[in-house]
C-alpha cells in the first residue's frame, strides 16, 4: 500500500518553452532574431511587388506607347552591325546580329505576339525570320508585330537580327538551316498593295506563249491559265503577263537561274576562244545595205538615207580577217526581220560568232566551233548545277546527251536524208538531197541520231548549194554542195557556218548566180575589200546563244531564255530616251 503522504509529480507542459526561452518567455536573442527574419521576408515580399508592379506598368505601357518605335518603320540611319549576304552564313555567324537587305516574299501572322517572314536575297536564296514581341515591348512591340505583318509583298527590306538555329528545317528557304530573330525592320522601297503577277506565279512554268492580247474577259484573270489536273494549284501566268509585268518576271529565281546559266555559256564561248588566239571585236548594228539580202531585214530613215539592221556581223568577221587578224570573234545582237511567231524565232537575239584563217582544210573551222561548244557543255553541267537542278524542278528535262571524246558525230547533208528515207517516218521517204530541211524534219532527224548514237548534238555537213547563201564556197569537188555545215541540239539547229569565198571574181560569179546584182549597194563594197589586198581562205560560223541555252535546258521557247524577247508582236518593256 503506497504512502498517502508522498507527493505527486506535475502534468507535463503542453508546449516545450523556445529555445533559448526560461520559465518567462523567450529570450532577447530568440526576439531579435525572430523579428530580422520577418523585416527580410516583408522586403523581399516588397521589391516582388515592386517588380510586378513594375512589369504591369511596362506592358500598360508597351500597349498605349510604343517602345520600339525606332526600331521599324521607313528607313532611318543605316544600321551599324555587321551586313551579310545568304551565301556566306555559316556556323560561326550562330548568335550574332546582323544586317540583311531583302525582299519579302511571304509573311505569316501567328499572333497580336508573333510574325514569321520569309525575306530573299538575289537569285533563290531565302531565309526565314521571326519578330516576337515580349512583355516590355521592345527591342519588338506588339506595334511592331502587327506592322510587319502588314507589310506588302516585294517590299524591300533592311533588318537586323540574330542569326539562329530553328528547331526543325525549314524547307520552304534554301537558307534551311539558320533563321533570323528580328529587331529592327526598315521599309527601303515598298511594293503596292496589289502586285500585276505574284513570285510564285512567276516561277511557275509556262504554257501559253501566245504574243496575242486575250479577248477582253473579267479583269485578274485573263492572263492566267489553270490546268485541270492543278485546279488547286497556283494559277501560271501566260508569256504575255510575263512581260506585261517585267520586274515580277526578271524577279523568279527560275528566270534568274536562266540568266545565269546564259552569262556562263558567254563566259566560257570567250575564254575558250582567247585561249585559242582569237581576238574580240565589235561590229556594228547600224550598216548601209542589208547584210544578207533578202527582205528579212530592218529599214530605217537615217539622216537623208537609209540604214538597215545588221542581220549578221558575217562582212565585218570578214573584213577582219581581210584586215590582217588571223582568228576574230565577237558577241553581237542580230536582228532578223522574219514574221515567224514561233517559240523558235525571235526578231533579235544574240550571237556568238568567229571567223578564222583555214590553213589546209574548211574543217579546221568546223572542229573549232565544235570544240568550242562541247567545252560549253561539259564545263555548264559542273558551273551551274544548282541553277540547272533549278529549271528542271519547273521544266523537267532528261539529261542532255553528249558523245564520248574521239566519236562526235558528223554526218553529211546526204546521210542525214538518207537517215530519214530509211529509218523516219512514210511522209520521209523521199526527200532529196538536193532540198534543205524543214523543221519537222530537223526535230525527227536528232530523234534517230539520239537513237542510232546516242548523242543529242551532232553536225550536218555539205549542205546543198542551193540552201546556203552567195558567200559560200562550193566543194571544188562537187558545186551541187558547198563546203558548209549546221550544228543541232536536240534536233534544233543552232548553229550555221562554213568556208567563205575569198577570191573576188569566184565570189562575183557566185553572187550572179544567186540572182544578186554585184553592183548593188553593199554587195559591189564587200567584193571590192577581196580586190584591195589578198585576203587567206577563211571561214566561221554563227552561233544563236538563246538556242544553245534553251535547248541546252530543252525549254518550251526560245524566248524564256532571252532577257527581254522582241518578236513581231513584241517591242516592249522599251527603253526611255532621258
Amino acid at each position: 500500500m503506497s504512502d498517502p503522504t508522498a507527493t505527486q509529480a506535475p502534468p507535463p507542459a503542453e508546449n516545450p518553452p523556445a529555445e533559448g526561452a526560461g520559465e518567462e518567455g523567450p529570450s532577447k536573442k530568440a526576439l531579435k532574431k525572430a523579428e530580422a527574419k520577418a523585416k527580410k521576408e516583408a522586403e523581399k515580399a516588397r521589391r516582388a511587388a515592386e517588380r510586378a508592379a513594375a512589369q504591369a506598368s511596362q506592358a500598360a505601357a508597351a500597349q498605349t506607347e510604343d517602345l520600339a518605335k525606332d526600331n521599324y518603320g521607313p528607313e532611318k540611319e543605316y544600321p551599324e552591325e555587321r551586313e551579310i549576304t545568304l551565301k556566306e552564313l555559316g556556323e560561326d555567324d550562330v548568335g550574332k546580329t546582323v544586317v540583311l537587305r531583302a525582299w519579302i516574299q511571304n509573311v505569316r501572322p501567328q499572333s497580336a505576339k508573333l510574325v514569321f517572314l520569309e525575306l530573299r536575297e538575289e537569285g533563290a536564296w531565302s531565309i526565314q525570320a521571326i519578330a516576337a514581341a515580349n512583355a516590355e515591348g521592345t527591342p519588338v512591340s506588339r506595334q511592331m508585330v502587327k506592322w510587319i505583318g502588314g507589310t506588302n509583298l516585294e517590299s524591300y527590306l533592311v533588318v537586323v537580327g540574330t542569326v539562329a538555329k530553328p528547331v526543325e528545317p525549314v524547307n520552304s528557304c534554301k537558307v534551311s538551316n539558320y533563321e533570323l530573330h528580328l529587331t529592327k525592320v526598315y521599309l527601303r522601297a515598298a511594293a503596292p498593295p496589289v502586285l500585276g503577277m505574284t513570285l510564285a506565279a512567276s516561277n511557275r512554268a509556262i504554257t501559253n506563249f501566245s504574243d496575242e492580247a486575250p479577248a477582253a474577259v473579267e479583269e485578274g484573270v485573263d492572263k492566267l491559265s489553270l490546268a485541270p489536273s492543278e485546279a488547286t494549284a497556283i494559277p501560271a501566268a501566260s508569256m504575255l503577263t510575263h512581260l506585261d509585268n517585267i520586274v515580277l518576271h526578271k524577279r523568279a529565281p527560275l528566270q534568274q537561274a536562266i540568266a545565269d546559266i546564259r552569262m556562263e555559256v558567254k563566259d566560257l564561248f570567250r575564254s575558250y576562244l582567247k585561249e585559242k588566239g582569237f581576238k574580240e571585236f565589235e561590229p556594228p548594228a547600224l550598216i548601209g545595205a542589208a547584210s544578207e539580202g533578202g527582205a528579212n531585214v530592218f529599214r530605217l530613215p537615217y539622216f537623208e538615207k537609209e540604214a538597215f539592221l545588221a542581220q549578221s556581223p558575217q562582212f565585218y568577221k570578214q573584213y577582219e580577217i581581210a584586215g590582217g587578224r588571223k582568228r576574230v570573234f565577237c558577241i553581237a545582237p542580230v536582228f532578223r526581220a522574219e514574221n515567224s511567231n514561233t517559240a523558235r524565232h525571235m526578231t533579235e537575239f544574240t550571237g556568238l560568232d568567229l571567223e578564222m584563217e583555214i590553213r589546209k582544210d574548211y574543217r579546221e573551222v568546223l572542229y573549232m566551233l565544235e570544240g568550242v561548244l562541247l567545252h560549253i557543255f561539259r564545263n555548264i553541267k559542273e558551273r551551274c548545277k544548282e541553277q540547272i537542278e533549278l529549271v528542271r524542278s519547273i521544266y523537267p528535262s532528261e539529261e542532255f546527251l553528249l558523245p564520248e571524246p574521239g566519236k562526235e558525230v558528223r554526218l553529211t547533208f546526204a546521210e542525214g536524208q538518207k537517215l530519214l528515207r530509211e529509218k523516219g517516218p512514210e511522209e520521209f521517204r523521199n526527200v532529196s538531197d538536193f532540198e534543205d530541211m524543214s523543221t519537222v524534219q530537223e526535230k525527227v532527224l536528232g530523234q534517230l541520231v539520239k537513237e542510232e548514237y546516242g548523242t543529242d548534238f551532232y553536225v550536218l555537213d555539205k549542205f546543198p548549194e542551193s540552201a546556203r547563201p552567195f558567200y559560200a564556197k562550193e566543194d571544188p569537188a562537187d558545186p551541187n554542195v558547198t563546203n558548209a555545215f549546221d550544228f543541232f541540239m536536240r534536233g534544233q539547229e543552232i548553229l550555221s557556218g562554213g568556208q567563205r569565198i575569198n577570191d573576188p571574181e569566184e565570189l562575183k560569179a557566185r553572187v550572179i548566180k544567186k540572182g544578186v546584182d554585184p553592183d548593188s549597194a553593199g554587195i559591189k563594197e564587200y567584193i571590192d575589200v577581196f580586190r584591195s589586198a589578198g585576203v587567206p581562205p577563211h571561214g566561221g560560223g554563227g552561233i544563236g546563244l538563246d538556242r544553245v541555252v534553251a535547248w541546252y535546258l530543252n525549254l518550251p521557247s526560245v524566248h524564256l531564255a532571252s532577257y527581254y524577247p522582241r518578236t513581231p508582236k513584241r517591242l516592249t518593256p522599251v527603253s526611255f530616251p532621258f
